[in-house]
């Protein structure tokens, strides 16, 4: 694919430095797994990454999410197309996510449950699980139906919470940072518009992820959430 992102900087994780792969146990995915307000970013070029090693704080160069402020209602020429939804009965209790993933001709339906967890922990699943198929930087076009996940990556709110290590602005803790640190690491490894869609509206993709994560929520056996808390 054009315009790959080769070399990764991490100014804070496991160990600091630029990196020339990020997955893989020499890679930078790594090197801030899990880490409370890891900073890093993904560069084209290794003079930008050392230029940013330098100053990762700075406004001019911290790590943004690629998006729009006003969505458009088809994905760019050329992008990876993820259509994404998650739910459970009774909110929390039994839940599934689904996500469709369109990719140069070829479809891949991806679907999941746990026997206890939340809306919009399905919700997160379901990006994730769709970003996660690809295993090289990609242009991505993701629809949600999820205003909690749309709002929250495109006007910052999860990155400020990352940034305070999982405190609102209001003090208070926030919700799912197990999966929302995941979900920014994977906006960093991949260009993403996030896109809303209205849910149940007739759109094919959205009801057929709606499909997928209905019926995975109904399945029995289902595993438990680990990192969801009451």
């Amino acid at each position: 694919m054009e315009n790959k992102k080769k070399f990764y900087a991490v100014a804070r994780g496991r160990t600091p430095g630029i990196y020339t792969q990020w997955f893989g146990p020499g890679g930078a995915e790594v090197q801030v797994r899990g880490i409370a307000g890891a900073r890093f970013k993904g560069f084209f070029t290794r003079e930008e990454a050392e230029a940013w090693m330098k100053d990762p704080k700075s406004a001019k160069t911290a790590p943004k999410i690629k998006t729009a402020k006003e969505p458009p209602a088809a994905p760019r020429k050329g992008d990876i197309v993820i259509y994404t939804d998650g739910g459970c009965s009774h909110n929390p209790g039994p839940g599934g996510y689904g996500a469709v993933v369109l990719n140069d001709g070829k479809r891949e339906e991806l679907c999941g449950g746990f026997r206890l967890t939340t809306n919009n922990r399905m919700e997160l699943f379901a990006c994730i699980a769709g970003l996660s198929s690809l295993k090289e930087t990609s242009r991505v076009t993701l629809f949600s139906d999820s205003k909690y996940v749309v709002d929250a990556v495109t006007k910052g709110w999860a990155k400020k919470w990352q940034a305070r290590e999982w405190v609102k602005s209001d003090g208070k803790n926030a919700l799912n940072p197990d999966l929302w640190s995941r979900l920014l690491t994977l906006l960093e490894f991949h260009d993403v518009r996030f896109v809303w869609v209205k849910g149940h509206a007739g759109n094919i993709e959205n009801e057929r992820c709606d499909c997928l994560a209905t019926t995975a929520a109904a399945g029995s056996g289902l595993p438990p959430d680990k990192g969801y808390k009451k």
